[in-house]
Order: structure tokens, then C-alpha cells, then sequence
């Protein structure tokens, strides 16, 4: 028979369940150190940064107006067509209306009688005014009357001399002249044809007349460049339908003002074309100088990095990258002009992107 003793089974057990729930001591693993990535970076300055625009721009005829009758009338004769060059005060068309010649000769036949009247008041006037020299002889109210009499008989007249001065105008208006020196453009009516200032006659010119002997060449030049854009400026531009000629124009007018819609400023050179080689309406590709008298920061392109949430650059700081928001301004030949928080010396990333982390390890290559 074994005796167990109850101390030493106690302490048997206890030691059993200390080996089965023990915990088991871990080796710590090891921790993977960060690399740093190796970066190309440049020293940020400036310098006086020039560029340029390209922008479609348009012809368009220095001056151009569309000629309408003034009158209801009947075209009796075309003395110019399309492509006719005019010159200006030049009559263009002849127009005939019988019944203005009517209206002046009934004009001209009230003048007449309105002024008989005002002579006949006149003399009755004076000669009253002569009799009343003497006292007694000429109550002054009688006096008063033919005076009054005389000045409504002048007006009569005047009025009637206005009426004549209308139609004998309206008459002058038969013979279309020419404004201005130029080239006719279009033509919209034949000799017989009815036209008038309102209604069935009046949905076209008679003539469209264009000054091409100068041109203005008009641009629209988005917001973002406007603060570059200087009067005087000289600009190249391309016309692709003349196998890409390239002809020189200086600014001569800035609009001033963005357009509501487009959010563009208006801008027009003026274009010598004597030998008339441009046409109003062709497309031409325009260079504007985009130049500023003050250094910028200036960096390759590809260190500026365009994001959907911001535009950045990269500067090494310490061994860690930092991102640094920027603005950019002119691009050209493969550099951009940038606005931000930095300073002449900073040492930024030279080719950047989105994977290089804001704060990771980099190092610089040699």
C-alpha cells in the first residue's frame, strides 16, 4: 500500500498545471528600418523669366458698316458690285421716288406763300410804326396787334421753310455714298429692286463695305495672362492658310475689362495689309510676349506636381521631403514660374511626384 503525502500531492499538481499554462517567452522580431529614397534636387532662385502665348486669334476689317436706304424707294441705278474699291464720299447707288419731287414742290409752294405773308405783316407794321411817331394818330393796342401779327406770319414762314429744308434732305438721301474708302464686300440688291428703312426691303443691306487696306487683328486672352500684357508689345502670328507665313503686328488696344462670359480680355493689333495678301476673317496662330521686368522663382516643370487636391512642390528639409503648396504662373520650354511659401536656396526635388510622402526619408544624389 503507497501512502501519498497530501502536502507533497499538492504541490505535484501545482507544479503540473504551472508546465501546461506557463506562457512561453516570445523572441522580439525584428524591426524593418526605413530606406530612404534617393532624389535629384537643385538649389530654388530666380531669374528673369520670359514666355509666351499661343492663341488663335481672327482678321477682321479695320473698319466695316452696312449701308441700308434711308428712304422708301426704288434702286434705279448700281454704280459699284463686290469687289469694287470705292472711295470715300463716292456715290454707290442712285435711288428714284416721284412722290419726294411732288412733296418738295408743295413744300417749296407754301415757303413761298408763308413768306409773302410775312413781308405784307411787316410793311403793315412798319408803316404803323412810322404813323405813331406822331402822337394821336395810332392807338397803341392797334400797334401791339400788328407787331403780334408780324411775329406769327415769321414763324409761319420758319416752319414752313423747315418743312421744305426736311424734304429737299429727305431727296439727298436717294444717292448712297460711301463713308469711307474701302472694298465692297457684298451686295444684296439689283437695279429696280424696292427698299426702304422698315419693312419688306429692309431685311438686308445694300452693300457691305469694308476698309482692308488695315486690319485688325483680335485676340481674347484668357485671365490668367492679362497681368503680362503690355500696349506697344510686338506679336508674331501665323496664317496656316498662306503655308504658314508669319507676319508681325504691335498691341494697340486692351479692352480693359474681362468678358462676362468667356473671362477673357479683348485684345487688337492693328495689321498694315496695303498689298491686301490678308482677307478679313482667316484664323491666325498669335505669339504674345508674356514678359516681366522683376525676377521670379523658376523651376523645371516637372518638379511641380498637379494633384486633384493641390499643386505642389517637393522641398528636402532636414533629410525628410516636404510638400509645399505652390501657385504656377507662365509655362515655356519646359519651365514654370511658381508663387509660394519659399525662399532663394531651398533645395527642391527635381523630377517630383505624389509617392514620394510628405515627410519620408530622402537623400540626395551625387
Amino acid at each position: 500500500m503507497i501512502t501519498i503525502n497530501k502536502t507533497s500531492g499538492l504541490a505535484l499538481a501545482a507544479a503540473v498545471w504551472l508546465a501546461g499554462c506557463g506562457v512561453s517567452q516570445s523572441k522580439p522580431e525584428n524591426v524593418k528600418a526605413e530606406t530612404a529614397t534617393a532624389v535629384t534636387a537643385f538649389p530654388l532662385g530666380k531669374e528673369i523669366f520670359s514666355a509666351s502665348l499661343r492663341t488663335p486669334g481672327e482678321l477682321q476689317a479695320f473698319q466695316q458698316v452696312d449701308l441700308y436706304a434711308k428712304v422708301s424707294s426704288f434702286v434705279r441705278r448700281l454704280n459699284v458690285d463686290v469687289g469694287s474699291t470705292v472711295q470715300a464720299g463716292q456715290v454707290l447707288a442712285t435711288m428714284e421716288a416721284p412722290e419726294l419731287g411732288s412733296a418738295l414742290a408743295g413744300a417749296e409752294s407754301r415757303l413761298r406763300s408763308q413768306e409773302a405773308v410775312y413781308l405784307a405783316s411787316k410793311a403793315n407794321y412798319d408803316r404803323l410804326y412810322q404813323t405813331s411817331l406822331t402822337p394821336g394818330t395810332v392807338s397803341q393796342n392797334d400797334l401791339d396787334m400788328a407787331f403780334a401779327k408780324q411775329q406769327s406770319d415769321f414763324a409761319q414762314k420758319e416752319s414752313a421753310k423747315a418743312a421744305y429744308r426736311e424734304i429737299s434732305d429727305q431727296r439727298n438721301y436717294l444717292e448712297i455714298r460711301a463713308p469711307f474708302g474701302g472694298v465692297i464686300s457684298a451686295r444684296n440688291v439689283s437695279a429696280g429692286a424696292y427698299v426702304g428703312p422698315s419693312g419688306k426691303g429692309s431685311e438686308q443691306p445694300l452693300f457691305t463695305l469694308q476698309e482692308q487696306k488695315k486690319l485688325r487683328l483680335v485676340v481674347s486672352v484668357p485671365e490668367a495672362y492679362t497681368p503680362y500684357l503690355k500696349a506697344n508689345s510686338e506679336v508674331k502670328f501665323v496664317v496656316r492658310s498662306l503655308g504658314g507665313r508669319e507676319f508681325t503686328a504691335v498691341i494697340n488696344r486692351l479692352a480693359g475689362a474681362l468678358d462676362s462670359r468667356l473671362r477673357s480680355q479683348r485684345v487688337e493689333m492693328d495689321v498694315d495689309n496695303a498689298n491686301k495678301l490678308l482677307l478679313p476673317g482667316m484664323v491666325t496662330e498669335v505669339h504674345i510676349p508674356l514678359s516681366t521686368a522683376d525676377s521670379v522663382f523658376v523651376v523645371p516643370s516637372t518638379a511641380v506636381v498637379s494633384s486633384t487636391e493641390k499643386v505642389f512642390v517637393i522641398r528636402v528639409n532636414s533629410g525628410k521631403s516636404e510638400w509645399v503648396d505652390v501657385k504656377k504662373g507662365r509655362e515655356a520650354d519646359g519651365k514654370t514660374e511658381i508663387f509660394g511659401n519659399l525662399s532663394e536656396g531651398d533645395m527642391l526635388v527635381e523630377k517630383a511626384n505624389d509617392e514620394i510622402r510628405n515627410g519620408a526619408a530622402v537623400t540626395l544624389k551625387k
